[in-house]
């Protein structure tokens, strides 16, 4: 029998690089409406983020924290603005197991788990049209 495809659930969230926290919350927050569940620190990829819930979805900005970041990299480089989409999926595991057996280039092939326990994996540009993808398991 054969396994069944997993499923993306939703987008979990857009993540947009920003340069200046409060600048760019003066925006989504104030002129959009859309109040930050959270604000943190975020050690490990060197950044400061804010999840702004939007119906089933969020927004998250992402600041550098450190000149040094990926994430800083990509200011530096191409300015703010869309870094990547977060797509929920059902089952990490073989999803990116069957999007490497069709070529699919992985940043990740397999998932990164956080403290919280929930997975997340990176899909390479040049395999979907030029945007970044991430890959979420809750």
């Amino acid at each position: 029998m054969n396994n069944p495809m997993p499923k993306v659930k939703r987008i979990h969230h857009v993540a947009i690089v920003v340069d200046e926290m409060e600048k760019s919350l003066s925006f989504w927050r104030d002129v959009l409406g859309l109040n930050p569940s959270e604000i943190r620190d975020v050690p490990e990829q060197k950044s400061q983020v804010a999840f702004l819930p939007a119906g089933e979805s969020e927004i998250e900005l992402v600041k550098p924290t450190s000149g040094d970041s990926g994430i800083a990299r990509f200011l530096a480089r191409r300015g703010p603005g869309m870094h990547h989409i977060c797509v929920e999926v059902d089952d990490i595991q073989t999803m990116l197991a069957q999007l490497k057996a069709r070529g699919v280039h992985l940043i990740n092939e397999m998932p990164i788990t956080t403290a919280f326990g929930k997975k997340y994996a990176f899909i390479h540009p040049e395999s979907t049209g030029g945007v970044l993808v991430e890959l979420y398991e809750a």
